[in-house]
Parts: C-alpha cells; structure tokens; sequence
C-alpha cells in the first residue's frame, strides 16, 4: 500500500501539477482548470460491488479532498475507466462536464442522468476555457461492458493545450507499431508531457493488440517526443498475469535499456505529486 496521501491545492495557474489517484485516474491542475481523468474510487473495476479485482491502494486523494472539478475525461467504457458510481459523486458534488467518447454518454446516462456526459468523435476538438482546449485522438484498442455490446462505444485518448504546454493523455493503448504516437507529434507537435499506461501486459500473446508493456511505453515516449512522461494503469488493480508490482520494475529496466534517465519517465505511487513548471 501506498504511504503517500495528497491535498490538492484549490487551484493552479501557473505550470502544470499532476496529482497520481491510481491505476488510471489522475489529476491534472493547468491555467486554473482542475481535470480528472478516468476517475475510480470504487473499491472493484468490476460490474460487481463483492467480486472482481479489488484495489490494493487507497485513492492518493480522498474523494473530499477534490478540489473543485471542472472537467472529467472518460477515454472508455472498461470498469477500470468508467466508474459510474464516482461519476455520480463528481455529479453530485461537483457538477463537472464529463468529455467521453461517442457512446460512452448512453452508459452514464442509464445509471445518472445528471452526468454531464458530452459524447465526441476522434479529432473533434472542446474549448474547455479561453485558453485551454482538448482533442479527442485515435488509440487502438476496443471497448464492451458486457457480453452484447463489444465496440458499440468509442475509445480515445486525449490532447490538452494549455500555456504551459502540450499534454497527451493516451488512453488506454496498444502499441500498433506507434502509429498513434507519431500521429500526435506530426499533428500537434511534440508534448511538453505524455501520460502512458504501463500496466496489464501478459500475456503477451493476448494482451499485446490492447496494452502496452513498459518497453513498448517508452518506445511510445520516444515516438511522440514529449519533453517528459507520467505512468499509469498500473499498481492499483491486478488485470493480467504480471505481479502487480512487475510493471515499475520493467519500467526502470526498460529505461535504462534506452539511456533515459528515470526523471524523464516517472512512476508515481498513489498520493504522490509532481510539479512541472
């Protein structure tokens, strides 16, 4: 279990805080907007409250300890991405816009009506104020919350341009060779900051078309270019075959494989901060 607990500050208007929730849900503080992402507080992924994989970490900030939330980012419909009881938390207490991918507004509004979902298409692109907006990117990976509806939702990840810099959230991703990371660089321009998943990797032979594996994230960092990366999915819920603690471990590896210094490409435990000016 993680050691660390964070209190965001109200807000930040000046570089970038990132805030690591666990697993797939961080917290990004830029211009004095507060943006959640993949927020899960519920103690299962799981469509079930007394089966499916249970969290070994508490979230790093208490769910009343939030600043105020104005906007939430849902990349798809997997349990452990789209919480429907958090989001009816974050409805109720904080009324956030809710940017998802299309589809993903029908599953929230089944359950609450007063999410806010807002349903986009990959490289539609959302002002979230005056000096912040967000593009939905494509990923390669796949979406179902049961056995009826495989790929009835959309998945994406996300870019955010801020004053402080470029951010590319990447979703929830395979490699495909890093045809969606160059894509971004080649659109965008290279990130300030990426945020790439790590986690829920073996088996190979199944995983590799829907998640990367820690050598294939930093390949992902190198074909996006950005400055510097966060890591997540990983640490929080056990997905896939690999120890729960094998994705950090593989990580450092992977880096120092590459010459990279370990700063560059930061994996953080729940509770844990880190500011970027």
């Amino acid at each position: 279990p993680s050691q660390y607990s964070d209190k965001p500050p109200a807000r930040v208007t000046s570089g970038i805080r990132l805030s690591f929730v666990g697993h797939a849900s961080v917290l990004i503080q830029v211009a004095g907007l507060n943006l959640l992402f993949d927020p899960v507080w519920s103690e299962r992924a799981s469509p079930f409250a007394f089966a499916g994989p249970k969290r070994v970490n508490e979230p790093g900030i208490p769910f009343d300890l939030l600043p105020p939330v104005d906007c939430v980012f849902v990349t798809h419909c997997h349990y452990d991405h789209l919480d429907v009881a958090t989001l009816s938390r974050l409805a109720s207490a904080h009324k956030p816009r809710v940017i998802t991918p299309l589809g993903n507004d029908t599953i929230m509004h089944a359950h609450d009506a007063a999410i806010n979902a807002e349903p986009h298409d990959w490289l539609q692109t959302i002002a979230l104020s005056q000096t912040v907006k967000a593009t939905l990117v494509p990923a390669r990976h796949w979406s179902a919350r049961g056995l009826l509806d495989r790929n009835k939702a959309l998945w994406a990840g996300f870019v955010l341009e801020a004053p402080a810099g470029r951010i590319s959230a990447a979703g929830d991703p395979g490699s495909g060779a890093g045809r969606h990371f160059r894509s971004v660089r080649e659109h965008f321009g290279a990130p300030k900051l990426a945020v790439l998943p790590i986690g829920a990797y073996e088996p190979r032979w199944f995983m590799k078309n829907m998640h990367m594996n820690p050598e294939e994230a930093v390949r992902a960092l190198q074909d996006c270019g950005a400055e510097q990366a966060l890591a997540y999915h990983f640490g929080t819920f056990q997905l896939a075959e690999e120890a729960i603690g094998a994705p950090r471990a593989a990580l450092a590896a992977a880096l120092k494989a590459t010459n990279i210094a370990p700063e560059k490409f930061r994996a953080l435990d729940p509770g844990q901060f880190w500011e970027i000016v």
